[in-house]
């Protein structure tokens, strides 16, 4: 097979959107819109006839090049319509024209030599009663904790608000920085790919939201915040709860994003998503080197 490194100017775009969108592992992160935001002047790996693709979230430090994921974005990798073995992974690899790189492949890239992160994911091409049948007691309690509030719940969120929400929220995670997230929004609405949704008390205070990327394929749960009423309301039990009512019996999956903490993944595990890791691969980072 042969594979071409290609800057970002050379890449025909219309060609790589056509390969993700037909793939057999479709994800919003890696259509050229999404990377142009999260990571501007991404260069890729392309094979003859963008038969299969690969992204390169490239960077720089001390005029040193080298590829580190993206924020934002959980997985790249391979992407391909056909089977993505191992020793085709394994020869677009060898090709990575940098030296120092931090690259996280997703679940259709199963990599022996490289480290196993957790996702969950749910499928939603069923009735909404046989996806909630799986619910785990604890998250039937919490939903109908959420449901005898006087709750609203809004699609179409404003991104202004949804921002400043945000950002009012303490959290005990790296938080990306706004100009890169109100890109991101604004985008992601401009495309039909994104959508804000919020959860409101009785006062039509805003208590809970989240970023809801849509593919044809897959909806993605990104940056889910709840203030302290907001958790205490169960407020994002509900929110779940509503996002999976109004898409169940699609042909789409909801894709949860993690997570390595234990009390996060049994919420995600609680509403019957299953396991599903995508892989890491790390060579020569050096702490010089590591995002900040």
């Amino acid at each position: 097979m042969k594979i071409t490194h290609f800057r970002h100017k050379e890449i025909d775009f219309e060609r790589w959107n056509n390969c993700i969108e037909q793939s057999i592992n479709q994800l919003t992160y890696a259509f050229a819109w999404y990377l142009d935001v999260v990571s501007p002047n991404w260069e890729a790996l392309i094979s003859e006839d963008y038969e299969y693709v690969m992204p390169l979230p490239v960077k720089s430090r001390y005029k040193i090049p080298y590829l580190v994921q993206p924020l934002l974005t959980q997985q790249l990798g391979l992407f391909s319509k056909n089977k993505i073995s191992e020793e085709i992974i394994e020869e677009f690899i060898k090709e990575i024209p940098y030296f120092s790189y931090e690259l996280n492949l997703n679940e259709q890239n199963f990599y022996s030599k490289a480290e196993i992160f957790p996702n969950y994911i749910l499928n939603l091409n069923v009735k909404y009663a046989n996806i909630s049948a799986c619910f785990s007691k604890n998250t039937v309690r919490n939903i109908d904790k959420a449901s005898k509030l006087k709750l609203r719940i809004q699609q179409n969120v404003e991104m202004d608000e949804y921002l400043n929400f945000y950002f009012s929220v303490d959290k005990h995670y790296l938080s990306p920085q706004q100009p890169l997230l109100e890109k991101l929004i604004k985008k992601g609405i401009s495309k039909k790919s994104l959508s804000i949704y919020g959860v409101y008390s009785a006062e039509n205070k805003l208590i809970a939201s989240l970023c809801l990327l849509n593919s044809t394929q897959r909806l993605t749960y990104l940056l889910p915040i709840s203030n302290d009423e907001g958790k205490e309301s169960f407020a994002m039990f509900k929110l779940i709860n509503y996002i999976i009512q109004e898409n169940a019996g699609t042909a789409k999956i909801l894709d949860f994003e993690g997570s390595q903490i234990e009390g996060v993944a049994r919420v995600y595990r609680g509403f019957g998503a299953k396991y599903h890791p995508y892989y890491i691969l790390k060579r020569f980072r050096p702490a010089f080197l590591i995002r900040k």
